[in-house]
């Protein structure tokens, strides 16, 4: 089985893995209680050659090969669901990736089979923030057109830059469903 040169980069080396810990620092700068966050990804190289003003008012230097920078898009609406959210989203061809940043509360794995039947969404939203071992987490997904994807995600508890985790495969749900919004 032979590797790409992506591939074969130790993981904070690719450019995905890169944005996401970029990301995430900018998210743990900003504090806890933030607002889901969605992030357009963008090769570099070709915002610097296709928008040099938009690349000055960013800062942007020629980096490595397949460099992403994030541009942070607008609010996501007010009440609305976030998966009927990522169902109205769409991306021009300019834009390589996507990136979403979403605080959630979880259970460990442990706690699955004590989760009550027949809830609605709200009841079971209610009784997970009121369950004694559940866990503020910061989950900072991006994938790219290609179907690649990386995850870091943050526990409120432990959080410091070094515990942060890392992995293409910490959210699969959500990452599908950022993959969608690539769909024709």
């Amino acid at each position: 089985m032979s590797e790409t040169a992506a591939e074969a980069l130790p993981p904070a080396a690719q450019p995905i893995t890169r944005a996401v810990l970029e990301l995430d620092e900018y998210a743990a700068g900003l504090g806890w209680d933030q607002p889901a966050r969605l992030f357009a990804l963008v090769d570099t190289a070709a915002l610097l050659k296709n928008e040099p003003g938009i690349a000055r008012q960013l800062g942007l230097e020629p980096g490595p090969e397949g460099q992403l920078t994030p541009i942070e898009q607008d609010e996501l609406p007010a009440g609305q669901a976030l998966d009927s959210f990522l169902g109205t989203v769409a991306w021009p061809d300019a834009v390589a990736g996507c990136a979403l940043v979403v605080e959630r509360l979880m259970l460990p794995p442990s706690a699955e089979t004590a989760v009550p039947s027949g809830m609605n969404e709200k009841q079971l939203a209610k009784w997970v923030a009121g369950h004694p071992d559940r866990e503020e987490v910061r989950m900072t997904v991006a994938v790219l057109r290609n179907g690649t994807r990386e995850t870091a995600l943050r526990l409120r508890s432990k959080d410091i830059a070094r515990e942060v985790l890392t992995g293409p495969a910490l959210v699969p749900g959500l990452a599908e469903a950022l993959l969608a919004t690539f769909e024709d």
